[in-house]
């Protein structure tokens, strides 16, 4: 994605534009809608005793409860919008890494170190199991550390395996596999951590390719479009309405991106080595970014 030189009038214009980082962002990247965002404070609000760990994964429902993936029990923590614990359950996970929320309101997680994806009812029941446990490979029924799993436009599952084989797998939403994409490396259609995978309503495939810092676009069929590179490193990615949301989880930046790539604004969620790995949005356009180090979740909703 090429940005486009800037005259040192224009810069001198842009630089004077004030940017509050902490609890309000506000950014005025490109020509289009001024977009400005505030931290909503002690959010959510966990009951008495109870402090999160390493947030691993979040995703929105239709309702906009939040679906909260946590590295340790209770794994998956269910809140309403204004932040209240609405029920928590568990499943058979070592090291649960990607949540995602499909149309139906099933929930799939990509378990890392399990090796597996899983798709859940809302309230915990397993439906399926895709790979095999604790046996990495790269056979059709395998996955080595896979990162995430999401439900596409075409109704088929995309898996970003991301770790361990460096491709992205697609399967009918009931377990049969089709076609896979990619291998290590830093070339066209090549992935170094394939991280997170999603969709927009062009039914154009977006990968997180997390290591060589870039976004890759693909058809639904594993076909390049296009290359992303203003992103960072997408640890969190994910499409609303025709916008690009993305947690660098390095450097700890958020930013929001256009159909065709153009940055929009962005805004800084933290300092030091507590850094963003998930990113989603809910239906009135809240932001909800999830640390692993950090171990907290920060929902930012737009203001005015």
């Amino acid at each position: 994605m090429n940005v486009p030189r800037l005259s040192v009038r224009v810069l001198l214009g842009l630089a004077s534009i004030a940017i509050v980082i902490g609890t309000t962002a506000l950014t005025f990247e490109t020509p289009g809608p001024r977009l400005e965002y505030k931290l909503v404070a002690d959010w959510p609000t966990l009951p008495p005793g109870m402090k999160f760990e390493g947030i691993s994964a979040a995703a929105c429902d239709a309702k906009d409860s939040l679906f909260v993936l946590h590295r340790v029990k209770p794994y998956v923590m269910v809140f309403d919008k204004d932040g209240k614990l609405l029920r928590s359950w568990n499943g058979d996970f070592k090291t649960p890494h990607g949540l995602r929320i499909d149309s139906d309101g099933n929930v799939w997680i990509a378990d890392m170190a399990n090796h597996l994806v899983q798709k859940f009812t809302p309230e915990g029941k397993l439906l399926l199991t895709l790979g095999q446990k604790n046996k990495p490979g790269l056979a059709n029924d395998q996955f080595n550390k896979p990162a995430d799993a999401s439900i596409g436009p075409d109704g088929n599952l995309y898996v970003a395996d991301g770790y361990g084989n460096s491709r992205v797998a697609k399967f009918t939403k009931d377990g049969k596999f089709l076609r896979d994409w990619g291998m290590k490396g830093k070339g066209a259609s090549q992935f170094n951590i394939p991280h997170v995978v999603d969709f927009d309503g062009q039914k154009r495939v977006f990968v997180g390719d997390r290591e060589n810092n870039r976004v890759q676009i693909f058809d639904l069929d594993g076909k390049l479009l296009d290359t992303w590179t203003d992103t960072g490193a997408p640890f969190g990615l994910f499409v609303h309405k025709d916008r690009v949301y993305l947690a660098d989880g390095r450097k700890g930046t958020i930013r929001i991106l256009d159909k065709d790539g153009k940055l929009m604004t962005r805004w800084e969620t933290s300092s030091g080595k507590e850094m963003p790995h998930w990113i989603n949005v809910d239906s009135q356009g809240s932001v909800y970014v999830g640390f692993v180090s950090g171990k907290r979740i920060q929902k930012w909703v737009p203001k005015g």
